[in-house]
């Protein structure tokens, strides 16, 4: 056919109303399925930049004033992304474990003006009412904490610094970008004050390093020890605790935070918020210094309704003053029983542990704490300065066993296996970490002896630093920390000549016969160690990382018995964000004991393990695997 011919009967199809009818159907059809996918994309596109909900607040009118005065527990998150693996930055997921166990229970949020009237009218509050707090006032915080608070029905004040909204940093929300967040319903307005800055810091070897602003302290915090303090709570001094400052020079530099806080918040907004916390508090008064305290009283009381000027209990009741409430930071590694069991004994009011509802718990006997069963996690919580304790059902009667788990607990605390343990736990053998050593008791009768003790850098082989090594490292870095943020070029050299410098010096090792330099620990350290036991008879041996620890040490009792897992809270260790945390978690992942006949591991009798099976196994190795590209992508792109 020639094109000729082929253009001649396209034209008369033209003249076919059949044919004219099919191509305007299909015509319609396709216009309606591209309005369709337009509108689909317009409605992801708003909802992802505009709050489709509004929050509702509790029904005021059913709540009565009763005999019992309930106050309201106050919780304030540093900040929010999407995976949660730093020290500070809770999970998108795990955040809404908390506050979905916590609406499951029944707590409401409550708002500023609910704790005003609550103080100021006496008007009651709801049995169990949350204050919510998110600190820093961060971008991401607000991108992944909003869809939470949707969900849950729950309203938030988003803290910040009012030197962050004049800022080019984008991590910190814009004024523009606050006002929308409040707009939405879900969010208040609070504030941490003008800065954040560290003021008469010394490193963890007395070394004076005076003045330094967040970015060096991040910097530097590998260093210090526990001497430093905030920008509002103390004179500036020297090296030797004098001040540099008069007391007139000390007044006008505080009062300046605070005129410039009022300021900028009542240019952008038109109004001070009225929730203001008070970095960093637990003073029993505004400051260190009482002069200093009572500038910072004046002005906060000149400023703001209210005052977070504590910070480690979560309760507040009408015996408390508006300008001394006390709020409590929940960690980003909190399981959610941890968060319960901080509120249980802080409000004293009888709370539900929440377990996972997995239905493979009934092969546990929980005596003490609280648990979880989540995937191949089994989690024990303890009580406050105590311990928890879980029997593993049907085990009465193990002798020979192997036993492979990974421990996931902080650094410092102890999770603990009993092997060969009688009902009353009079006599045991038990392994466990413990404050980053691995420790191995025998208790036959009632007493207990150290079979084995050795700190885990050693067993891992790591090089145990002198103290003169480690003073060297610090002074360099910190050094090498002030020649990156130096105000010019000749001040970069100067600090970096003199990193060079101190590198170069001598320092006698351990191995030359120098004191080993160990670190105090601090319980937000996280740990994650791969622990196998072999006990056969009266043998056993214990394997960490893969490498050796006690191997065929000897023990006394070969008798029979049952398996425990325990968790004990340790009262040493110091952290320099929070004051007070008196609650231990240990975690095992992947629990398997088998039987210990002398055949090779993979050959041995499965009598208990914590691992999924089948298709549960096979979407929980995808989810992992998912989650792992999610992670990379998150961190590299």
């Amino acid at each position: 056919m020639n094109p000729r011919e082929d253009t001649d009967i396209r034209v008369l199809a033209l003249g076919d109303e059949s044919f004219s009818r099919r191509k305007n159907r299909r015509k319609g059809l396709r216009v309606v399925a591209e309005l369709a996918v337009l509108a689909v994309l317009a409605f992801v596109l708003y909802s992802l930049f505009f709050s489709l909900k509004s929050y509702e607040p509790y029904d005021h009118s059913a709540v009565t004033a009763g005999g019992e005065d309930t106050g309201f527990v106050a919780l304030s998150y540093f900040g929010v992304d999407h995976i949660g693996d730093t020290s500070t930055l809770i999970g998108q997921k795990q955040l809404h474990k908390h506050l979905g166990e916590l609406k499951r229970q029944g707590f409401v949020t409550i708002t500023q003006q609910d704790i005003l009237d609550y103080y100021g009218q006496g008007k009651p509050l709801p049995e169990k009412s949350l204050y919510l707090m998110f600190e820093d006032g961060r971008r991401d915080t607000a991108i992944f904490a909003q869809p939470v608070l949707e969900d849950l029905n729950y309203k938030a004040s988003i803290m910040g610094y009012a030197e962050n909204l004049e800022t080019m940093d984008l991590k910190f929300l814009k004024p523009s970008e606050l006002q929308e967040l409040t707009d939405s319903t879900f969010w208040e307005l609070g504030t941490n004050g003008y800065r954040m800055e560290y003021i008469n810091v010394f490193d963890r070897y007395d070394n004076y390093i005076g003045e330094i602003d967040p970015l060096r302290f991040a910097m530097l915090s590998p260093y210090l020890g526990r001497r430093y303090n905030h920008y509002l709570m103390d004179y500036i001094r020297d090296e030797y605790g004098v001040p540099k400052e008069s007391y007139g020079h000390m007044s006008r530099r505080i009062s300046y935070d605070y005129e410039r806080l009022r300021d900028i918040y009542t240019e952008h907004f038109g109004r001070v918020p009225a929730a203001y916390v008070h970095m960093h508090g637990n003073t029993g008064k505004f400051a260190n210094n009482s002069a200093v305290s009572a500038i910072n009283e004046k002005w906060i009381r000149e400023l703001f309704p209210m005052a977070f000027n504590r910070e480690g209990y979560c309760f507040n009741q009408r015996n408390s003053s508006l300008y001394d409430l006390t709020r409590m930071q929940p960690q980003p590694y909190w399981p959610i029983n941890h968060l319960l069991m901080r509120i249980k004994y802080d409000i004293n009011t009888p709370i539900e542990f929440y377990d996972g509802g997995d239905e493979r718990l009934a092969r546990w006997n929980l005596l003490e704490g609280a648990q979880e069963l989540e995937k191949e996690t089994y989690t024990l919580t303890t009580l406050p300065e105590q311990e928890a304790l879980a029997e593993v059902r049907d085990s009465n009667g193990l002798q020979d066993v192997k036993l492979t788990v990974n421990l996931l607990g902080n650094a410092f605390g102890a999770q603990q296996i009993y092997l060969r343990s009688d009902a009353r736990r009079e006599n045991y053998l038990c392994v466990e970490l413990v404050n980053n050593e691995l420790l191995v008791l025998e208790k036959t009768g009632g007493d207990r002896r150290e079979l084995y003790r050795e700190k885990i850098p050693v067993i891992l082989g790591e090089k145990i630093p002198s103290v003169e090594e480690d003073r060297r490292e610090v002074e360099a870095g910190e050094n090498m920390a002030f020649a990156r943020y130096a105000t010019s070029k000749e001040q970069a050299e100067e600090y970096y000549g003199r990193a060079k410098s101190r590198e170069a010096m001598p320092a006698a090792s351990v191995e030359e016969g120098a004191e080993p330099y160990y670190h105090v620990q601090s319980f937000h350290r996280r740990g994650s160690h791969a622990l196998k036991i072999d006990l056969k008879g009266d043998k056993l041996t214990v394997w960490l990382d893969g490498k050796e620890g006690p191997w065929e040490i000897t023990v006394g009792d070969t008798s029979r018995g049952s398996i425990y897992l325990g968790a004990s809270w340790q009262g040493e260790a110091w952290s320099q964000r929070n004051l007070a945390d008196d609650v231990y978690d240990a975690v095992f992942e992947k629990l398997k004991v088998t039987s210990n006949t002398g055949k090779e591991d993979d050959e041995e009798k499965v009598l208990f393990t914590t691992e999924l099976s089948g298709r549960d196994k096979l979407l929980f190795n995808l989810q992992e695997a998912w989650e792992k590209v999610l992670f990379w992508f998150l961190r590299n792109a």
